[in-house]
């Protein structure tokens, strides 16, 4: 669970500095870079698991994927900043598995993990260049400092199963001056630490960590690993799947039919024996449909149909009539509620499950059953965490007003763009804004939105001043000027926000 980023000289993030709870929605215009968060989240993950060119290069651009690693560094006109840099503060699980299936064991679960890249001239690639590791730090945050950190309301019952810590020492990587990293062994092993030359790594040290030598790092990795960006694509979540298709939800979608057959065939813990019985196998699927029927009228049931024959997996909905209908003709809203259903139901689904503009694709009134859904996808931090309760976290962005008024007021982070001046030039960056109130106002440090801001974002519907339009009669057949729906006169004391705006 990412509990803080803050980002400076990524994109449009120059010193941001952002606290999440377990459910965040950011909401804002288009165009001002909300999404950039969500690939600086992202890319840290990536770069957990990749090289550092790989992981430059999975992070999108304005055109869709980034053909020049230097794009991904903040810049005024032509002048780029020389270094991005990121620091994560994270709650992680206490056990993971390394690449190799060995079991590594956390000695504490709140930890800071820091990373900065400069960009260089590549011989070998002079059109992309190259990046440079010039810091990287993994450090634990101590019992006593962690009410300091975990600021977002949650209880005890949940917080100190979570948290754990037995580190004497503070770094379980770290940069000296010289530019040396080092990776500090907590395995239970004396040795000494294994010592490396930033400058020369092609990936970073966090993401060659294994459980024998660095158990804490790899749970961290795994960790990072684990926060993914969801673009739901209706092609992708009609397919059927074949038998040998991964069990694990795609970031577009993908395997939904397979993902849910394995839950069913597990009994819904993810661990498939083969012993599972029918009634237990149904009562999956049932809980699926429970969950679809709240957003979709028409559901009976959800079931994974396996055709021997053609070794495939079609997922089928069956409506109340008893007609079945194969995904390929569900509609795109339908999909999206179901590959939610389905996520909820996975205990390995965790991390963060970051989605972009949810709402697409959903009729208005079913909005606020998907921000419900939403919501419970995501931990519950007044329960302990366990297999029914993992530590999972959802962070969407939207430019909908529809959203913003369906979510708590505890989740809201309003994406705006404020001045700021570097070296004599000036320009555009990224903040968040919370409501007054509200944790991340009482933690300090989160500016407030203006309330005149949030209800023009909510009501961005001007009144009519034209004339007497808004005393027209509503049944005339030439009106003067195209009316307005808003301008009716009958619909008037149904839309909100029509009192004076500071």
């Amino acid at each position: 669970m990412l509990t803080r980023l803050r980002v400076s000289g990524f994109k449009n993030l120059v010193d941001v500095d952002v606290r999440f709870g377990p459910f965040t929605c950011i909401a804002g215009a288009n165009g001002v870079g909300k999404s950039n968060l969500l690939d600086a989240i992202g890319f840290l993950s990536a770069l957990a698991d990749n090289t550092l060119m790989d992981a430059a290069l999975s992070v999108r651009d304005e055109g869709g994927r980034s053909g020049n690693v230097r794009s991904l560094f903040h810049h005024v006109g032509s002048d780029f900043i020389a270094e991005m840099t990121f620091e994560a503060e994270m709650l992680v699980p206490d056990k993971a598995l390394d690449d190799l299936g060995q079991e590594a064991s956390a000695t504490s679960t709140l930890l800071k993990y820091e990373v900065s890249l400069r960009y260089r001239l590549d011989a070998n690639a002079p059109s992309l260049g190259a990046l440079e590791i010039t810091k990287e730090q993994l450090s634990h945050i101590t019992l006593g400092e962690a009410r300091k950190h975990l600021l977002f309301p949650h209880s005890t019952s949940w917080r100190k199963p979570a948290l754990k810590s037995r580190r004497f020492t503070p770094f379980f990587i770290s940069t000296d001056d010289s530019g040396l990293i080092r990776v500090h062994q907590d395995g239970g092993s004396s040795g000494r630490a294994r010592t490396l030359v930033a400058s020369n790594l092609p990936r970073t040290a966090l993401s060659a960590a294994n459980a024998a030598e660095s158990p804490t790092a790899t749970v961290a990795r795994r960790e990072i690993q684990s926060w993914r960006l969801l673009q739901l694509e209706p092609s992708s979540l009609r397919r059927s799947d074949n038998f040998t298709a991964p069990f694990k939800l795609a970031t577009d979608g993908a395997h939904l039919p397979a993902t849910l057959y394995h839950l069913a065939r597990s009994g819904g813990d993810g661990a498939a024996n083969g012993k599972v019985s029918a009634q237990t196998e149904a009562r999956v699927y049932a809980n699926v449909a429970n969950t679809l029927s709240e957003l979709i009228d028409d559901v009976h049931s959800v079931r994974v149909d396996r055709d021997e024959r053609r070794e495939l997996l079609t997922l089928y909905v069956t409506g109340k009539d008893g007609t079945s209908h194969a995904a390929r003709a569900l509609s795109d809203g339908t999909l999206r509620f179901l590959a939610l259903a389905v996520l909820a139901l996975d205990p390995h689904e965790t991390g963060v499950i970051s989605l972009e503009e949810p709402e697409n694709g959903i009729h208005p009134a079913r909005i606020p059953a998907m921000i419900r859904l939403l919501e419970n996808l995501s931990a519950n931090v007044r329960e302990p965490v366990g297999s029914e309760n993992p530590l999972r976290q959802v962070i969407i962005n939207t430019h909908s007003p529809a959203v913003v008024l369906q979510v708590t007021d505890e989740s809201l982070l309003m994406a705006d763009l404020i001045d700021n001046v570097r070296d004599g030039k000036r320009f555009k960056s990224l903040t968040f804004r919370c409501l007054p109130g509200t944790w991340r106002e009482k933690a300090g440090g989160t500016p407030v939105i203006a309330r005149g801001k949030l209800l023009d974002y909510l009501n961005p519907v001007e009144p009519c001043v034209n004339g007497d339009s808004s005393n027209a009669d509503d049944t005339a057949e030439t009106p003067s000027k195209p009316r307005r729906v808003i301008d009716r006169s009958d619909l008037q004391q149904f839309f909100p926000f029509d009192e004076p705006r500071d």
